[in-house]
C-alpha cells in the first residue's frame, strides 16, 4: 500500500523537518496545497527546497491551481522542479474556485476551466521540447520524466474528471468518504477509456487526519475550519477529521479497496512526530 503524507502549512519554518524525517519513513509522497490569498507556503518553491533535502521521497503538488499562474513560466518551473529532484515531482493540478485567488491573479473565475485546457496544451508541448509557440522557440530545461511529470487532475465536475482522459496520467480525489470517491474513481476511468488510453489512470485518494495529542487534534481542528470556511461546509469536514489509528487504518483500507493506487493523509497540524504515530499505525 502506498502511503503519502499531505504537509501541514501553518508553520513552514517545520517542513523541511518533515521532508527528512518522511524521506528515512516508509511514506511515499509528500503533498503540499496551493493557494494565493492565504497564509500558506508557495508550493513549488517549497517543495524544490524539499526535494534538495531527501532522496528517495517523491514531492507532489495537491492541487496546484494552474489558472492562476503564467503558462509559460509554469512549464519551465515544472520542468526544473522535475529535473532538480531527478523526475520526483508529481503535478496535481486543477482549476480552484475561490474568487479572491482569482481577482488576486488577474484571472477570469467562469474561464479558468478553458485556461486549463489551453495550459495544458502548451505544457505537454513545452515538456515535449518543442517551440512554445509561433515565433516562439523551446522553454528549458527538458524534464527528467519523458514527456513531462506525472500528471493528476483533481476537481469534481464533469469537466475536470475528463481532463484525466485527455491530459493526464491519473485523478487525485479530495478528502471524501469512500463511499464516495468511488464514483469520481469510476467516472475517471470512464474518460481514460474514452479517450482510447491504454492501461489505467493512477487513482489517488485523500483523508484528513491528527493523530497525536489534544492540542495536536484541537490545532488540526482549527486550521482546518479557517482553510474551509468559505466553502460552508466546515462542520462536515471537521466531522471527517479522522483522529484515532484505527479510523485512519480503516480508511486507507477502504480506499484501496475501492481501487485507489495511493492514499494522501493530509496532515492539518505541524506536529512532526505525527508521522512516526501515522507510520506506527498503517506500516
Amino acid at each position: 500500500m502506498n502511503i503519502g503524507l499531505g504537509l501541514p502549512v501553518d508553520d513552514p519554518a517545520q517542513l523541511l523537518t518533515w521532508a527528512r524525517r518522511a524521506d528515512a519513513s516508509p511514506f511515499s509522497t509528500l503533498g503540499l496545497l496551493d493557494r494565493l490569498v492565504y497564509d500558506n507556503p508557495e508550493p513549488l518553491v517549497t517543495l524544490a527546497t524539499l526535494a534538495g533535502a531527501t532522496s528517495r521521497i517523491r514531492v507532489q503538488t495537491e492541487v496546484l491551481l494552474a489558472p492562476l499562474h503564467n503558462t509559460a513560466l509554469l512549464a519551465k518551473q515544472t520542468a526544473t522542479l522535475d529535473r532538480l529532484s531527478g523526475g520526483r515531482f508529481t503535478l496535481g493540478i486543477g482549476v480552484g474556485g475561490r474568487e479572491d485567488d482569482c481577482l488576486a491573479a488577474g484571472t477570469d473565475l467562469h474561464r479558468r476551466g478553458r485556461r486549463l485546457d489551453e495550459q495544458m496544451t502548451l505544457l505537454r508541448r513545452t515538456w515535449a521540447g518543442e517551440p512554445y509557440g509561433e515565433g516562439i522557440g523551446p522553454i528549458g530545461p527538458v524534464p527528467a520524466t519523458p514527456g513531462g511529470p506525472e500528471v493528476l487532475f483533481g476537481g469534481f465536475a464533469p469537466a475536470a474528471l475528463e481532463r484525466v482522459g485527455r491530459f493526464g496520467d491519473g485523478f487525485l480525489g479530495a478528502a471524501l468518504p469512500p463511499s464516495f470517491m468511488s464514483n469520481l474513481f469510476r467516472a475517471a476511468e470512464t474518460a481514460w477509456q474514452k479517450h482510447d488510453r491504454p492501461g489505467r489512470p493512477r487513482l489517488v485518494a485523500q483523508a484528513n487526519v491528527a493523530l497525536g495529542p489534544d492540542d495536536t487534534v484541537d490545532r488540526a481542528r482549527r486550521n482546518l475550519r479557517d482553510y474551509y470556511a468559505f466553502s460552508g461546509h466546515v462542520a462536515y469536514m471537521e466531522a471527517g477529521l479522522l483522529t484515532t489509528p484505527g479510523q485512519i487504518r480503516e480508511a486507507a483500507d477502504a480506499y484501496v479497496g475501492i481501487g485507489a493506487d495511493e492514499v494522501m493523509l493530509y496532515c492539518w497540524a505541524s506536529d512532526a512526530d505525527q508521522i512516526d504515530r501515522l507510520a506506527d499505525a498503517l506500516f
